[in-house]
């Protein structure tokens, strides 16, 4: 499998590609692998270029986007993941007074996030 590559104008997010992981469970994993200031350093590089990440996935109708910015898009699903973190639970790498995460399997966690979206059928 290659590398995944980030689309022109992101190339200052190549630090955070091993952020960009196409299923939830691989996103969860590396986020309780990681360190509180490894957590920090991916949400300081990400946050402000957030916007212009999701500009740049919108741009595309939903179930078609292209390869080349799958790896955006999973870098603002890792975001979403990782927010919480930074924000509300003070750098913690998992949630505190809860369960532990694992015990908790997620039906669909290990299918590629981004792939087969399809528009909401209209009433």
């Amino acid at each position: 499998m290659p590398e995944p590559t980030l689309p022109e104008g992101f190339a200052e997010l190549a630090p955070c590609l091993d952020w960009a992981l196409p299923t939830a469970d691989q996103r969860q994993a590396r986020r309780l692998a990681a360190t509180s200031a490894e957590l920090s350093a991916f949400y300081e590089a990400v946050l402000p270029r957030l916007e212009d990440i999701l500009a740049a996935v919108d741009a595309f109708p939903l179930g078609a986007l292209p390869e080349t910015h799958q790896p955006l898009y999973s870098l603002a699903l890792a975001m979403a993941e990782v927010a919480p973190h930074i924000e509300l639970y003070g750098g913690s790498v998992g949630v505190p007074y809860a369960f532990e995460e694992t015990r908790f399997v997620a039906v669909h966690g290990d299918q590629p996030t981004w792939r087969g979206l399809q528009p909401m059928a209209t009433p």
